[in-house]
């Protein structure tokens, strides 16, 4: 009987390792030591969102997290995009909770957090990906080499977002920048909206929504190094009610007056900025054009890990770290969003590889990566509450002002 047993177990080992070579093998391969996940009692913060905790140990030891559950199917219930009100501005998940009602919130995108490559050059503290606010197209996605953060699966850009469309279902999408400068030599390609780098040759567009950090940065590195210098040919005019109203040789900073558009150009973009002069005719158009259709509510960048239940290629098996996440479930119309604890007896956190495993089984299809780190951080408010509350422990020790993030609204 025992060596019966023995044959059956070897049998169903190697069809095992069959079926994970010919399909590309779980991406949590290797981290068979990772323990279940233990969910505790939920929390009603309010009609269709609770929150709880859970526990796990991943392959570099124990780890704790923080749940939020999201049910879009209640009318009551509803997330947006929180920010400080400009693009290239950082803020607390608290505060940006605190000042817009949410009863529980998350923080978003990677972001521009330094520059030490760039002596002299300051971060502007901007998001890496696209990002939709209320509707509205506040920014594109950098080139890929310009992003911060962990290294991205097989087949994953800039571009992919987390995002809820008008009809009140989650999706994975991904949004490309669609714009033109046009001028009275011609139409020129726009090849950036609101980011802090633009891709070598290019021009980019500016608008109120950025806020007061110096457009610099914008021209630093190139599309595959974060690092290169600073390009040396540079551009900048002011677009004021559809003429050009000021020109500069250098990208300037400052808050941008409503009605105006500051176009940076570098290399051959800053070549053809350099043709127009002083009252020009200009127009400046853009837009964010999702691969789905339906319009959007918000988005937030990151990186997918999760889809349709199965992870994404290539994700990171080896190296643990606090983390946040947001994932998808029923079609869309359940939202999980999740931090990871930062105190020190759970600082080792998770690979990606396992926090994609941690999702599915949470129960989301779908789910995708946000910035993590000293970044992790989810706030939730009790009612009757006017201040939000840390749920979780940052890994610096406080928290850390954020580019932005996903925040649950309750209507009365």
């Amino acid at each position: 009987m025992g060596r019966r047993v023995r044959r059956v177990r070897a049998v169903t080992a190697v069809l095992v390792a069959w079926v994970s070579l010919i399909g590309g093998g779980p991406a949590w391969a290797g981290t068979e030591e990772a323990s279940p996940l233990r969910l505790e009692a939920p929390a009603s913060l309010g009609p269709g969102v609770t929150y709880r905790g859970f526990s796990l140990r991943g392959s570099h030891g124990p780890a704790y997290g923080h749940l939020l559950t999201v049910d879009l199917r209640d009318r009551h219930v509803s997330v947006d995009l929180l920010y400080p009100g400009a693009v290239a501005e950082r803020a607390k998940v608290s505060q940006l909770a605190d000042s817009r009602g949410a009863v529980g919130a998350v923080n978003g995108d990677f972001f521009n957090i330094t520059e030490t490559q760039h002596p002299g050059v300051e971060a502007t503290g901007a998001p890496v990906g696209p990002a939709v606010a209320g509707g509205r197209d506040l920014k594109a996605a950098v080139p890929d080499g310009q992003r911060f953060g962990p290294v991205m699966p097989t087949g994953v850009t800039a571009e992919d977002v987390f995002a809820v469309g008008t009809n009140r279902e989650g999706r994975l999408d991904r949004l490309t920048l669609a714009g033109s400068v046009r001028t009275p030599g011609g139409e020129l390609p726009l090849d950036g909206f609101n980011q802090y780098a633009l891709p070598v040759d290019g021009i980019g567009a500016f608008t109120p929504a950025w806020g007061r950090a110096s457009r610099v940065r914008a021209t630093c590195g190139t599309d595959t190094v974060r690092g290169a210098p600073c390009s040396d040919e540079t551009y900048e005019l002011t677009v004021r009610r559809g003429r050009v109203a000021a020109v500069a040789e250098r990208p300037g900073r400052g808050g941008i007056a409503p009605g105006s558009v500051v176009l940076v150009g570098r290399e051959d973009g800053a070549r053809e900025l350099r043709k127009l002069s002083v009252g020009d005719r200009v127009t400046v158009g853009q837009h964010l054009r999702s691969r789905h259709r339906g319009a959007l509510s918000f988005a937030v960048g990151g990186f997918p890990v999760l889809r349709g239940g199965r992870p994404a290629a290539g994700l990171d098996r080896a190296t643990p770290a606090v983390r946040s996440a947001a994932g998808l479930a029923s079609h869309g119309r359940r939202l999980y969003l999740l931090a990871l604890d930062g105190a020190a007896a759970y600082r080792s956190g998770l690979t990606v590889a396992e926090l994609a495993r941690a999702m599915r089984e949470i129960g989301a299809v779908d789910a995708f990566n946000l910035d993590g780190g000293g970044s992790s951080t989810l706030v939730t408010r009790a009612r009757g509450s006017g201040r939000s509350v840390v749920r979780n422990h940052p890994s610096g020790g406080e928290e850390r002002p954020v580019a932005n993030g996903i925040g649950v609204f309750i209507r009365p």
